[in-house]
């Protein structure tokens, strides 16, 4: 297995994972608006998208955010995505990119990681709670949703 930082080249390849992850969050199949998400994330340049490929099938995906934190005047990384294949878990898929998010955190000295995942992800809480991620009990978290995710995307 190779992990690696998507480039262009890798659009119809991650936009197939990003699909399935959507439908992961009950979202619609949507491979036209997941190709055109991917495609100007990767062109724009405003996120960082790390890959897993087996042999020449695409298994897995993380796609981080970057922010900034105002307490310690650094920069900051969400990770917003975290996707492997039915087929590919268990196999230290997650492992390889939940390291590639870290070593990006650590080579853009970047204050903190942070993520947020379904209650009921019991194997993906324990995968982060493994490599010292910790529930956050000190803070609430608000969302003021401003528009429905319809399936469209």
């Amino acid at each position: 297995m190779n992990v690696f930082q998507a480039d262009l080249a890798d659009t119809v390849g991650v936009s197939g994972l990003f699909d399935m992850y959507r439908q992961f969050y009950e979202q619609k199949t949507n491979i036209e608006g997941a190709y055109k998400f991917i495609h100007s994330r990767l062109t724009n340049k405003d996120s960082v998208i790390f890959v897993v490929k087996k042999g020449e099938e695409y298994v897995g995906f993380t796609q981080l955010y970057p922010t900034f934190s105002s307490i310690s005047m650094k920069k900051a990384w969400i990770i917003n995505d975290l996707f492997v294949t039915k087929d590919n878990r268990k196999s230290g898929v997650a492992q390889q990119l939940l390291q590639s998010a870290m070593e990006l955190g650590r080579q853009t000295n970047a204050s903190y990681l942070t993520l947020e995942t379904a209650l009921t992800n019991i194997n993906a809480k324990k995968l982060y709670e493994k490599n010292g991620f910790v529930h956050d009990t000190e803070f609430e978290h608000y969302t003021l949703n401003l528009i429905t995710v319809d399936n469209n995307g």
